[in-house]
This record gives structure tokens, C-alpha cells and sequence, in this order.
């Protein structure tokens, strides 16, 4: 894959590591994917509750 100088300017600010490194350690990967995972889950989390708000 070919990543471009924003895509490493935004891997550097969230996961302090370059596209590289990502792709080059197995247990960075695993920790960078866990932490995106779980950053999902909050913001599903946060629609669920607006939208209840929103309907009722």
C-alpha cells in the first residue's frame, strides 16, 4: 500500500509511530487496531445515547 504524507502526519499524532513501524511490528499493529477498535465503540456508543435523546 502506498500511504501518503498525511496519512504518516495522522499515524504520528495518534499513535506516536510511523506507517512503517506499523506495518513492520506485529504487536504495534495489534495495539494500533485495539485502540481504533475501542475509539469505535465509544463513538457508537455516543450516537446510541444522542439519538435517544433526539427520539424521546
Amino acid at each position: 500500500m502506498t500511504y501518503t504524507p498525511e496519512m504518516e502526519k495522522a499515524m504520528q499524532q495518534s499513535h506516536q509511530m510511523g506507517y512503517a513501524e506499523y506495518e513492520r511490528k506485529l504487536e504495534k499493529r495489534i495495539a494500533v487496531e485495539k485502540k481504533r477498535q475501542h475509539e469505535y465503540q465509544q463513538c457508537k456508543q455516543m450516537i446510541a445515547e444522542i439519538d435517544s435523546h433526539i427520539h424521546t
